[in-house]
């Protein structure tokens, strides 16, 4: 792997107490091209600008995917990842749906230690700290024949990062009209259209006062998927409650590890379909307890309103559960708590 470091670093100028989730990226990129039927010598450089030509595949035909994961610093200054074997795995699996070649493990993670280990000063401590990982993969040959490209670019950004959401519980709106994925289709990868197609929907509920949309089934609008950026959990009469992964829904990793968590707690977890008229009158009888969301970006985020064909329905603004996983997650994550399920690991 090739390595060519910044001259000078950029981090003196940056005021980490108020940084804008994504906005800002560190000194460095990964970058590794694919080309004559193979990927080859991978090297980080500067991070920098592209020059793509204009008939570049990914601009007409959308192959790309990506993936999202951080980096966490402990107060004794170590580096961490969670689970980022699951990250690579999730990768290549969305990769393979878009007919996009699969990427080396080695490349993935020696790539990846060697830019953290080059920009850990920019991974700060303290729970509200940690860096944004951004893999991603896309069509890069000069041609506007519609099929699979023969080039592609493989890179790694890192931006510094806070909270996703300021403010804490948040308000959704349960999708009557859109579909986020259909069966049979790249529901379950990290694939960039899949987002694209979120932004009108999720724009339109914007100016309802939602700060994002719980996808129903495309057939019927009958059962809950999941949100904009969140797989979605509810408790409901002391069980909680999640829908089943599928071709339609991301295999979330933070999801997983929730539930793992959950179970170790002793807490009853189902993973079973759930329509939204059962949630609605779990609300009605007073056994819905609580509502939140997991992600990469968002941890654990409570929901404290839903609406559903007109109608809100609030929660109580106590969210103990989501707020108990929450802790244990993150206690994992920045090297406070034991990791009882061997998930953290060392960027060594």
């Amino acid at each position: 792997m090739n390595v060519t470091r910044v001259k000078k670093s950029k981090i003196n100028s940056v005021d980490f107490k108020n940084i804008v989730f994504g906005k800002i990226f560190t000194d460095h990129m990964f970058y590794c091209n694919y080309r004559d039927g193979k990927w080859q010598t991978p090297e980080i450089t500067p991070y920098k600008p592209l020059t793509l030509d204009p008939s570049s595949s990914v601009l007409h035909y959308g192959q790309a995917v990506f993936e999202g994961m951080k980096a966490f610093k402990d107060n004794n200054g170590l580096l961490w990842l969670f689970r980022p074997e699951e990250n690579f795995k999730r990768i290549n699996l969305s990769a393979k749906r878009l007919q996009i070649p699969e990427f080396p493990e080695s490349f993935f993670f020696k790539g990846l230690k060697s830019l953290l280990k080059l920009d850990q000063d920019w991974v700060k401590p303290g729970t509200e700290n940690s860096l944004y990982i951004r893999p991603f993969v896309f069509a890069s040959q000069p041609s506007v024949q519609a099929s699979a490209s023969m080039e592609y670019i493989f890179m790694i950004i890192c931006a510094p990062v806070k909270s996703y959401y300021t403010g804490g519980k948040i308000n959704v709106l349960i999708a009557e009209e859109y579909s986020r994925a259909a069966s049979g289709g790249v529901g379950f990868a990290k694939a960039a259209g899949n987002y694209a197609a979120q932004f009108y929907p999720t724009s339109e509920a914007l100016k309802k006062g939602f700060q994002q949309i719980i996808w129903t089934d495309s057939n019927n609008h009958e059962y809950l998927e999941e949100a904009g950026t969140m797989n979605i959990f509810f408790k409901i009469d002391g069980t909680l409650v999640t829908s089943p992964t599928n071709d339609r829904i991301l295999d979330g990793i933070t999801r997983k590890s929730i539930i793992a968590i959950a179970k170790n707690d002793g807490i009853q977890v189902e993973e079973r379909p759930i329509k939204v008229s059962e949630l609605k009158k779990a609300h009605d009888d007073g056994l819905l307890e609580e509502i939140f969301g997991t992600g990469t970006a968002v941890v654990v985020l409570p929901i404290h309103c839903f609406s559903h064909q007109g109608k809100s329905y609030s929660l109580s603004l106590e969210t103990p559960l989501a707020l108990q996983l929450k802790e244990k997650l993150v206690g994992i994550q920045y090297n406070s708590h034991e990791d009882p399920f061997n998930w953290r690991q060392a960027v060594d």
